[in-house]
């Protein structure tokens, strides 16, 4: 993995769950539940029909949310503050990753399909506050979601971001597509690699990726 292929690189992107936190966390456990529970309430369908229509929407839209608000003009504001209402009990300092990222040139920002309060919460958790110049959530994108092309014009021109000289981490191998097609380097933060055109290196360990590149 060459630390040149880097150097181009002055802003870098990075999602934030499963991303700037280890998967075995399960925080998304937590979001999924509370996903099923708030479609199973707003659309008064059981518990195995919200279950799937949860899953349908995720993979139909990009999110649930995108699917709620396209299939039922859900609100979504009450859907984010609900299902993000979780325990972070699981999340510990990272100290390590804190000092790679600050050692990282450039301008450093937060992209979520999550909310902007819900990414606060869970960066302070781990021991990252002050370690980004933005933090971006779906509203930011008009609640369009990554993969949605639209989804990333919309914030990186909020950022005044220059596509080819950024680098995206994200563990959803989905949204590095159109992050690639834009220029960025792309970097899939997951336990196994999903090898694929648009994927330009893979990690299991973020910390120490970021320490190779500075």
């Amino acid at each position: 993995m060459p630390k040149q292929s880097f150097s181009h690189v002055s802003a870098w992107v990075f999602d934030l769950d499963n991303t700037l936190y280890p998967p075995q966390a399960r925080l998304f456990d937590q979001i999924e539940v509370r996903m099923t529970n708030f479609v199973m309430t707003a659309l008064g369908v059981s518990h195995a029909e919200a279950d799937r229509l949860r899953r349908h929407y995720w993979l139909t839209h990009g999110t649930t949310l995108a699917g709620l608000m396209r299939e039922h003009d859900i609100d979504p504001g009450p859907y984010l503050t609900d299902v993000h209402d979780i325990s972070l009990d699981q999340l510990e300092p990272d100290t390590h990753l804190r000092a790679q990222i600050a050692a990282l040139p450039g301008r450093k920002i937060v992209y979520t399909n999550g909310s902007a309060p819900y990414a606060e919460r869970v960066i302070a958790a781990r021991g990252l506050a002050g370690s980004f110049d933005a933090i971006y959530g779906v509203e930011h994108a008009g609640f369009l979601p990554k993969p949605e092309r639209g989804a990333f014009d919309m914030v990186f021109a909020t950022d005044g971001l220059t596509p080819d000289c950024a680098a995206m981490f994200e563990d959803d191998a989905r949204n590095l597509e159109v992050p690639h097609q834009m220029g960025l380097r792309t970097v899939h933060v997951a336990p196994a690699p999903q090898p694929a055109p648009h994927i330009h290196h893979h990690t299991d360990d973020l910390g120490g990726f970021l320490a190779r590149l500075t």
